[in-house]
């Protein structure tokens, strides 16, 4: 099974450009490829879910709350949090 990433909107893309740099065969999709600009969070915790990706973000204020409210009554492959300052 291949583990499957996907970026949100507040993401910085220098990090998935720099990742797929360093590996290009990650599958890391953007935000931008997703349409998740200008979605609200239970939404891209949906569009990930069903695609099967994890989600990575920088949003430690609303995320983890959202996504343990998602998680309550949903499948998920899970959020990944990354300080801005890494």
């Amino acid at each position: 099974m291949t583990v499957r990433y996907q970026a949100d909107a507040n993401l910085n893309q220098a990090i998935v450009t720099g990742i797929l740099r360093r590996e290009p065969t990650i599958n890391f999709q953007t935000a931008f490829v997703a349409g998740f600009e200008d979605v609200k969070d239970p939404e891209v915790l949906a569009m990930a879910a069903q695609q099967g990706r994890i989600l990575v973000s920088h949003d430690r204020k609303t995320m983890p709350s959202e996504f343990a409210t998602f998680i309550a009554s949903n499948q998920s492959s899970g959020v990944i949090i990354i300080s801005r300052k890494l």
